[in-house]
C-alpha cells in the first residue's frame, strides 16, 4: 500500500460489533465446552457483541482497572469500517478491553462495556483488497515487551466471509465497525495488564494503539 491510503481516522461514527470465537486456535479450545448448555453445540453463524459509544477511546488516552481487580485482559483486532452501499472502506486497529471473565454466555456489560474500553488508532488504512489484512500482523507489547503476535491468516472466518455472514443478518452502514475477533495465548487466555503497565499495539503497517493502565476506580 501506499503512503496516500493512510488517513486520519476520527474514531467510530456509527456502531461496533466484535465476534466472538473467530481465531482457530481459542476455538478449538472452546470446542468441548460449546457442547454444555444452554447451547450444546458449536455456533452456526458468527457470534457478535457491540461496543457502545462510551468505551471508545483514541490512541494515547488511559483506562483505568475496576475496583477488585488486579488487572485488565485485551485483545488487538482490526476493524473494517462499513462505506455507503455495505462496501468495506478501510481498516483501523483496535485494543479492546475486558475484565476478565470465565463465560462467553451473556457476560454482563460491566465486563466488556466499562469506560475508556475500546481503544482505536489515529490512522485508518484503505482497504483495496482481503489480502492486505493477511500481511497486517499485529503485534502486543506490555511496557515495550512482546507478548502476543496476532495473525489474520488464522481467522476461522476470514474477513470476507465474516462480512457476508454478518451481513444475511444484520445491515452494516457507513462508519459502522466489524471488528474482526480476538486470539488468544496459547494457554487460552488473554494478555493481562495491570495499573502501571503502558500497553502499544502495533500492526505491520503502521497503525498502532497505545493507552495507559491506571489505578483502580470504584
Amino acid at each position: 500500500m501506499h503512503k496516500t491510503d493512510t488517513h486520519v481516522y476520527p474514531g467510530p461514527q456509527g456502531t461496533v460489533y466484535g465476534v466472538l470465537l473467530n481465531f482457530k486456535r481459542e476455538r478449538a479450545l472452546w470446542a468441548e465446552r460449546a457442547q454444555d448448555a444452554p447451547y450444546k453445540g458449536e455456533p452456526q453463524a458468527p457470534v457478535l457483541y457491540i461496543k457502545t459509544a462510551n468505551t471508545f477511546n483514541a490512541s494515547g488516552g488511559a483506562v483505568r482497572v475496576p475496583h477488585g481487580e488486579a488487572g485488565l485482559e485485551l485483545g488487538a483486532t482490526l476493524g473494517l469500517i462499513m462505506g455507503e452501499g455495505g462496501a468495506v472502506d478501510a481498516v483501523a486497529l483496535f485494543i479492546d478491553w475486558s475484565v476478565p471473565h470465565a463465560s462467553y454466555y451473556r457476560p454482563p456489560v460491566r465486563f466488556k462495556n466499562r469506560d475508556g474500553f475500546l481503544g482505536f488508532s489515529h490512522h485508518q488504512r484503505v482497504l483495496h483488497d482481503w489480502s492486505q489484512i493477511q500481511g497486517m500482523g499485529v503485534t502486543v507489547l506490555i511496557n515495550g515487551e512482546a507478548v502476543q503476535q496476532v495473525g489474520f491468516a488464522e481467522l476461522a472466518r476470514a474477513p470476507a466471509t465474516l462480512l457476508e455472514d454478518v451481513q444475511a443478518f444484520t445491515d452494516l452502514r457507513a462508519g459502522d465497525v466489524l471488528m474482526l475477533g480476538l486470539d488468544c495465548l496459547a494457554d487460552g487466555q488473554r494478555p493481562m495488564a495491570k495499573a502501571g503497565d503502558v500497553v502499544r499495539v502495533e500492526s505491520a503497517h503502521g497503525l498502532f494503539v497505545e493507552h495507559h493502565v491506571l489505578g483502580v476506580t470504584a
